[in-house]
Protein backbone atom coordinates (compact mmCIF):
# COMPACT_ATOMS: atom_id res chain seq x y z
CA UNK A 1 0.00 0.00 0.00
CA UNK A 2 1.35 3.41 -1.02
CA UNK A 3 0.49 6.50 1.04
CA UNK A 4 1.26 9.95 -0.33
CA UNK A 5 1.30 12.31 2.65
CA UNK A 6 0.59 15.77 1.23
CA UNK A 7 1.69 18.34 3.78
CA UNK A 8 3.46 21.58 4.58
CA UNK A 9 6.01 22.07 7.33
CA UNK A 10 4.13 25.29 8.18
CA UNK A 11 0.97 23.30 8.94
CA UNK A 12 0.68 22.34 12.63
CA UNK A 13 -2.08 19.83 11.90
CA UNK A 14 0.31 18.08 9.52
CA UNK A 15 2.66 17.44 12.44
CA UNK A 16 -0.25 15.99 14.43
CA UNK A 17 -1.45 13.98 11.45
CA UNK A 18 1.96 12.45 10.78
CA UNK A 19 2.36 11.27 14.36
CA UNK A 20 -1.20 9.92 14.37
CA UNK A 21 -0.61 8.08 11.10
CA UNK A 22 2.58 6.50 12.37
CA UNK A 23 0.81 5.32 15.53
CA UNK A 24 -1.84 3.74 13.33
CA UNK A 25 0.84 2.03 11.23
CA UNK A 26 2.47 0.67 14.39
CA UNK A 27 -0.88 -0.76 15.47
CA UNK A 28 -1.33 -2.37 12.05
CA UNK A 29 1.89 -4.32 12.57
CA UNK A 30 4.80 -5.46 10.44
CA UNK A 31 2.60 -7.60 8.23
CA UNK A 32 0.96 -4.49 6.83
CA UNK A 33 3.35 -3.26 4.11
CA UNK A 34 3.28 0.52 3.69
CA UNK A 35 5.30 2.82 1.45
CA UNK A 36 5.09 6.38 2.81
CA UNK A 37 6.12 9.30 0.62
CA UNK A 38 5.94 12.98 1.54
CA UNK A 39 4.45 15.32 -1.03
CA UNK A 40 4.87 19.12 -1.01
CA UNK A 41 2.17 21.69 -0.41
CA UNK A 42 2.73 25.34 0.52
CA UNK A 43 0.13 27.14 2.59
CA UNK A 44 2.04 30.39 2.08
CA UNK A 45 3.93 30.18 -1.24
CA UNK A 46 4.38 33.96 -1.40
CA UNK A 47 5.67 34.30 2.15
CA UNK A 48 8.85 36.46 2.13
CA UNK A 49 12.07 35.19 3.63
CA UNK A 50 11.59 37.46 6.65
CA UNK A 51 8.33 35.69 7.48
CA UNK A 52 5.31 37.30 9.13
CA UNK A 53 3.93 37.79 12.62
CA UNK A 54 1.72 34.81 13.43
CA UNK A 55 -1.23 36.70 14.92
CA UNK A 56 -1.23 39.31 12.15
CA UNK A 57 -1.03 36.59 9.52
CA UNK A 58 -3.94 34.59 10.96
CA UNK A 59 -6.04 37.72 11.33
CA UNK A 60 -5.42 38.73 7.72
CA UNK A 61 -5.89 35.27 6.17
CA UNK A 62 -8.64 33.77 8.31
CA UNK A 63 -10.12 36.72 10.18
CA UNK A 64 -9.18 35.25 13.55
CA UNK A 65 -8.78 37.36 16.66
CA UNK A 66 -6.22 36.63 19.35
CA UNK A 67 -8.76 34.92 21.63
CA UNK A 68 -9.82 32.53 18.87
CA UNK A 69 -6.19 31.82 17.97
CA UNK A 70 -5.42 30.96 21.60
CA UNK A 71 -8.45 28.67 21.81
CA UNK A 72 -7.46 26.91 18.58
CA UNK A 73 -3.91 26.50 19.82
CA UNK A 74 -5.13 24.89 23.04
CA UNK A 75 -7.07 22.30 21.03
CA UNK A 76 -4.12 21.75 18.73
CA UNK A 77 -1.68 21.28 21.61
CA UNK A 78 -4.02 18.79 23.25
CA UNK A 79 -4.31 16.76 20.05
CA UNK A 80 -0.55 16.92 19.59
CA UNK A 81 0.16 15.69 23.10
CA UNK A 82 -2.18 12.74 22.54
CA UNK A 83 0.06 11.48 19.71
CA UNK A 84 3.41 12.46 21.20
CA UNK A 85 4.03 15.81 19.50
CA UNK A 86 5.05 18.67 21.78
CA UNK A 87 4.15 22.15 20.55
CA UNK A 88 6.13 25.12 21.79
CA UNK A 89 5.87 28.88 21.45
CA UNK A 90 5.95 30.20 17.88
CA UNK A 91 5.43 33.84 16.97
CA UNK A 92 6.08 33.85 13.22
CA UNK A 93 5.09 32.13 9.98
CA UNK A 94 7.91 31.27 7.58
CA UNK A 95 8.47 30.27 3.97
CA UNK A 96 8.95 26.50 3.58
CA UNK A 97 9.99 26.05 -0.05
CA UNK A 98 13.62 25.22 0.70
CA UNK A 99 12.49 22.75 3.35
CA UNK A 100 10.43 20.99 0.68
CA UNK A 101 13.42 20.97 -1.67
CA UNK A 102 15.54 19.39 1.05
CA UNK A 103 12.90 16.75 1.78
CA UNK A 104 12.82 15.87 -1.92
CA UNK A 105 16.61 15.63 -1.96
CA UNK A 106 16.60 13.39 1.10
CA UNK A 107 14.24 10.91 -0.50
CA UNK A 108 15.92 10.87 -3.90
CA UNK A 109 19.49 10.62 -2.67
CA UNK A 110 19.24 9.10 0.83
CA UNK A 111 15.98 7.15 0.84
CA UNK A 112 12.50 7.15 2.32
CA UNK A 113 13.63 6.75 5.93
CA UNK A 114 15.91 9.79 5.65
CA UNK A 115 12.99 11.79 4.27
CA UNK A 116 10.73 10.65 7.12
CA UNK A 117 13.28 11.52 9.80
CA UNK A 118 13.94 14.91 8.22
CA UNK A 119 10.21 15.67 8.11
CA UNK A 120 9.93 14.93 11.82
CA UNK A 121 12.96 17.11 12.55
CA UNK A 122 11.52 20.00 10.54
CA UNK A 123 8.12 19.80 12.24
CA UNK A 124 9.81 19.74 15.65
CA UNK A 125 12.06 22.70 14.84
CA UNK A 126 9.22 24.80 13.44
CA UNK A 127 6.32 23.96 15.73
CA UNK A 128 8.22 22.80 18.80
CA UNK A 129 10.99 25.40 18.90
CA UNK A 130 9.65 28.23 16.75
CA UNK A 131 12.63 28.13 14.39
CA UNK A 132 12.70 29.19 10.75
CA UNK A 133 12.60 26.17 8.37
CA UNK A 134 13.73 28.42 5.54
CA UNK A 135 16.98 29.32 7.30
CA UNK A 136 19.94 27.58 5.71
CA UNK A 137 21.78 27.26 9.02
CA UNK A 138 18.84 25.38 10.57
CA UNK A 139 18.42 23.10 7.57
CA UNK A 140 22.10 22.17 7.61
CA UNK A 141 22.00 21.72 11.39
CA UNK A 142 19.21 19.17 10.94
CA UNK A 143 21.11 17.46 8.12
CA UNK A 144 24.10 17.10 10.43
CA UNK A 145 21.98 15.82 13.33
CA UNK A 146 20.53 13.12 11.08
CA UNK A 147 23.91 12.10 9.68
CA UNK A 148 23.09 13.12 6.12
CA UNK A 149 25.53 14.55 3.58
CA UNK A 150 26.26 18.13 4.69
CA UNK A 151 28.22 19.12 1.59
CA UNK A 152 25.57 17.83 -0.79
CA UNK A 153 22.74 19.45 1.19
CA UNK A 154 24.58 22.78 1.14
CA UNK A 155 25.02 22.44 -2.61
CA UNK A 156 21.29 21.81 -3.03
CA UNK A 157 20.36 24.82 -0.91
CA UNK A 158 22.82 27.17 -2.59
CA UNK A 159 21.34 26.52 -6.02
CA UNK A 160 17.91 25.66 -7.37
CA UNK A 161 18.21 21.87 -7.30
CA UNK A 162 14.83 20.11 -7.13
CA UNK A 163 12.93 23.41 -7.37
CA UNK A 164 11.25 22.37 -10.61
CA UNK A 165 10.37 18.95 -9.20
CA UNK A 166 8.81 20.45 -6.08
CA UNK A 167 6.82 23.01 -8.09
CA UNK A 168 5.58 20.27 -10.42
CA UNK A 169 4.50 18.10 -7.50
CA UNK A 170 2.70 21.03 -5.87
CA UNK A 171 0.77 21.67 -9.09
CA UNK A 172 -0.06 17.98 -9.37
CA UNK A 173 -1.71 17.86 -5.96
CA UNK A 174 -3.50 21.16 -6.46
CA UNK A 175 -4.84 19.85 -9.77
CA UNK A 176 -6.00 16.75 -7.89
CA UNK A 177 -8.20 19.00 -5.76
CA UNK A 178 -6.04 19.36 -2.66
CA UNK A 179 -6.54 22.79 -1.12
CA UNK A 180 -5.89 22.00 2.54
CA UNK A 181 -3.51 19.70 4.36
CA UNK A 182 -2.75 17.17 5.63
CA UNK A 183 -4.22 15.03 2.88
CA UNK A 184 -3.40 11.37 2.38
CA UNK A 185 -3.78 9.63 -0.95
CA UNK A 186 -3.79 5.85 -0.62
CA UNK A 187 -2.70 3.95 -3.72
CA UNK A 188 -3.31 7.07 -5.77
CA UNK A 189 -7.10 6.94 -5.54
CA UNK A 190 -8.40 6.99 -1.96
CA UNK A 191 -8.34 10.34 -0.13
CA UNK A 192 -8.15 10.69 3.65
CA UNK A 193 -8.47 14.36 4.53
CA UNK A 194 -7.24 15.97 7.72
CA UNK A 195 -5.35 15.01 10.87
CA UNK A 196 -7.48 12.06 11.91
CA UNK A 197 -6.97 10.24 15.20
CA UNK A 198 -4.82 7.08 15.08
CA UNK A 199 -7.80 4.77 15.46
CA UNK A 200 -9.53 6.42 12.49
CA UNK A 201 -6.46 6.08 10.27
CA UNK A 202 -6.13 2.45 11.34
CA UNK A 203 -9.77 1.67 10.64
CA UNK A 204 -9.72 3.26 7.18
CA UNK A 205 -6.45 1.61 6.17
CA UNK A 206 -7.69 -1.81 7.27
CA UNK A 207 -10.85 -1.33 5.24
CA UNK A 208 -8.94 -0.24 2.15
CA UNK A 209 -6.56 -3.18 2.47
CA UNK A 210 -9.49 -5.58 2.69
CA UNK A 211 -10.97 -4.08 -0.49
CA UNK A 212 -7.74 -4.35 -2.47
Amino acid sequence: MKIDFVSDIACPWCAVGLNALERALTNLGDGFAIELEFQPFELNPDMPAAGADLLQYLAAKYGLGEAQVRANQATLHERGAAVGFAFGARGRVWNTFDAHRLLHWARVEAGAEAERRLAHALFAAYHGQGRNPGARELLLELVDALGLDHARAAQVLEGDAFAAEVRAAERQWQDAGIHSVPALFVDGRHLIQGAQKPEVFEQVLRRLAAQA
